[in-house]
């Protein structure tokens, strides 16, 4: 029989005391090679976040003559942002907010259904720090095989082979560095440029800059970003209920541990055989028995490691398991395991939050005007007044085509009774007045507004702008103020 450990205490035994160090002052976690599912699972998300990162740029989208046919293009110089066949002007920063809540509550979502799984599995310092450990361990050996040779002093033979680490993540930086710019130009332009040197000096500097950074952190300050640098790890917990899907050690299960008995006789002791394989390969160097931990990210690499454990000396799996406190704290206490429970209320907050966001975004987009106005009134003078005794108004009136179509349209003016318009390069003295605006452009146009002095009510009334395409009749109106004498 093994012993009982009361939910929330924390398994000790005469090789495990004390409480869990929480800042590491010196050295780095140097986890060992595991395999399993969760291993798997890694591999498949490395893979396919990686290539999505270098390959996405190089998909194609046409979008008529003259366009860029780079179907995900963030044009700073041309102030567009391009996703497949949705272009986002500067004006429509709003789907940008709109997207950054998207990703918030998915994080959240994300959060409450199985716990840390973005920093597990799908964060960038995540995948990066999991390939420059893989170069590293390809290179340098397995776990053991790096701390002795980083206890060994400095040699040639050491030396040369820490430079072919360094070189190699030296080129998984810069080939970061390289991806990250070709989201912002021409991907095969970008790539041509940059391997000629025939690119800008801010295209180099970028490189550096990112490359940099993931030399820096996915080769050195690797876990320390997880756990002191990142703020999500401050608040995961704000995030997780009873029901929330995380890494959790069986302690009632394990406990009391010791090392492997002879003859692999189990009675009266717990299963764990303290072999600490589950410490040894966990990416930030957490010891899960101690219970969940700010520096846990979720990986499941320990359950592969004691699965394995647990395989080797014919006992069941999953004395380290992805589940919920509210299932461990059933088996702790043999009751019946309530089991996984994906639909309550906090995911219903969540899933219909994203609803309600993915809905405004997508009506806004169904029902995105393709011409928008804004209309500026000049302040020096506010008004003149005319040897006649009217009163002139000037404006500076912009017009946004947001097609690739050359528009004509016609603009009227309401809301002062015998106003007429004169647009500067152009017609004067009249009702009404054709603006012509290019494809996919920003016409401007400065516009003067006259109304006789007994048409006018007060300093200031409002008037309208009336812009109606010629070939739809689809028509924009816009409001602003007149300016007058105070009467």
């Amino acid at each position: 029989m093994t012993t009982a450990v009361e939910p929330g205490q924390v398994p000790t035994s005469h090789h495990h005391k004390g409480e869990v160090p929480f800042y590491r002052e010196k050295g780095q976690a140097q986890p060992r090679a595991v395999k399993g599912r969760f291993r798997d699972i890694k591999w498949w998300a490395m893979a396919v976040l990686l290539a999505w990162w270098h390959l996405a740029p190089f998909l194609r989208w046409d979008r008529g003559p003259g366009a860029p046919d780079q179907a995900i293009l963030i044009d700073l110089p041309g102030r567009r942002a391009y996703f497949f066949f949705i272009e986002i002007w500067p004006q429509e920063v709003y789907y940008v907010t709109g997207l950054l809540l998207i990703a918030a509550i998915s994080l959240f979502l994300m959060s409450a259904l199985a716990g840390r799984v973005w920093c597990g599995f799908l964060c960038w310092q995540t995948v990066y720090t999991d390939l420059f450990q893989q170069i590293e361990r390809l290179v340098l050996g397995d776990r053991n095989a790096r701390i002795a040779l980083g206890r060994t002093p400095m040699s040639a033979a050491k030396a040369a082979r820490l430079a072919v680490v360094y070189g190699l993540w030296a080129m998984v930086a810069a080939a970061c560095g390289i991806g990250f710019t070709l989201w912002f130009g021409d991907a095969f332009q970008t790539l041509r440029e940059i391997f000629t040197l025939q690119a800008a000096p801010a295209t180099y500097l970028f490189i550096g800059v990112i490359g940099g950074f993931c030399f820096l952190l996915a080769g050195f300050a690797r876990e320390r970003v997880c756990v002191y640098m990142c703020p999500y790890s401050r608040f995961q917990s704000a995030m997780f209920d009873e029901h929330s899907l995380i890494v959790s050690y069986e302690a009632w299960r394990g406990e009391p541990r010791a090392p492997a008995p002879k003859h692999l006789n189990f009675d009266g002791r717990g299963h764990c055989v303290d072999c600490k394989l589950c410490v040894h390969s966990c990416p930030t160097g957490v010891d899960i028995r101690f219970g969940n931990q700010l520096a846990c990210i979720g990986c499941g690499l320990c359950i592969d490691a004691c699965d394995g454990v647990m395989e080797k000396f014919k006992l069941p799996k999953g004395l380290i398991r992805l589940d919920s406190s509210a299932n461990l704290e059933a088996r702790t206490q043999a009751r019946p395991v309530p089991g996984r429970r994906l639909i309550r209320p906090r995911t219903l907050v969540y899933f219909a939050l994203l609803a309600a966001v993915g809905g405004v975004m997508l009506a806004a987009l169904a029902t995105r005007s393709t011409t928008e106005v804004n209309v500026l009134h000049e302040r020096s003078p506010l008004f003149v007044q005319m040897s006649d005794g009217s009163v002139r108004n000037g404006y500076a009136y912009k017009v946004l085509n947001m097609i690739r179509e050359d528009r004509t349209y016609t603009l009227t003016i309401q809301g002062v009774e015998g106003a007429r318009l004169e647009v500067i390069g152009g017609d004067s003295d009249v009702t009404h007045i054709d603006l012509a605006v290019d494809k996919d452009s920003v016409g401007t146009f400065r516009l003067f507004v006259t109304a006789p002095e007994a048409s006018l009510k007060g300093a200031r009334q409002p008037v309208t702008f009336v812009l109606t395409e010629k070939a739809s009749g689809k028509t924009v109106r816009t409001e602003t103020m007149f300016a007058g004498p105070d009467k």
